[in-house]
């Protein structure tokens, strides 16, 4: 990105200013492009938390933070410098989340039951369709609450989770 403002700079200065257009252009593709990854990575993590939840058939404290949080960043990235637009529509969810899911079966297979079973073997396992419709109803969520308000949202929602109830309650 370095090159790319030295050239912007030269550009404007000698007054190549279709170059200099073509050049920000680059560079805000690869902004999105870095935000969109930020993106992907809390998606594979929550992913794998609603995966260890829904095979456990529990939430601990641990996993509750891991999700929350990052529905709470996905928002915050998600959300373009103009705060009235996305880099990621509420429709587009969808194949996100299945691009990221195989990973987060392969993670999550480390940690269910404390990795008793192999990436096969969690995937028969598990419900993809409930996960994905579970992590969408997650996401939705960022585009009606504010983030200061999307903390206790996420946490009344945990109580529709496996094992949620307890959590509320403190059960272990």
């Amino acid at each position: 990105m370095t090159q790319e403002l030295i050239d912007l700079r030269k550009s404007i200065l000698e007054g190549r200013y279709s170059e200099a257009l073509a050049i920000v252009d680059e560079l805000e593709g690869m902004s999105k492009q870095a935000i969109l990854r930020n993106i992907q990575s809390y998606l594979k993590i929550l992913l794998i938390h609603l995966i260890k939840n829904q095979v456990e058939q529990r939430l601990t404290n641990s996993w509750a933070n891991s999700i929350r949080n990052s529905v709470r960043e996905i928002k915050k990235l998600n959300l373009q410098d103009n705060k009235t637009s996305y880099y990621v529509k509420i429709d587009e969810w969808e194949s996100m989340l299945d691009d990221e899911f195989e990973e987060a079966i392969s993670l999550a297979s480390e940690e269910v039951r404390d990795g008793c079973y192999s990436p096969y073997q969690l995937w028969d396992l598990v419900d993809k369709e409930q996960i994905m419709a579970t992590g969408k109803s997650l996401l939705s969520l960022t585009y009606d609450y504010s983030a200061k308000e999307l903390s206790s949202v996420v946490n009344d929602y945990f109580t529709r989770l496996p094992g949620g109830e307890d959590w509320q309650a403190g059960r272990r």
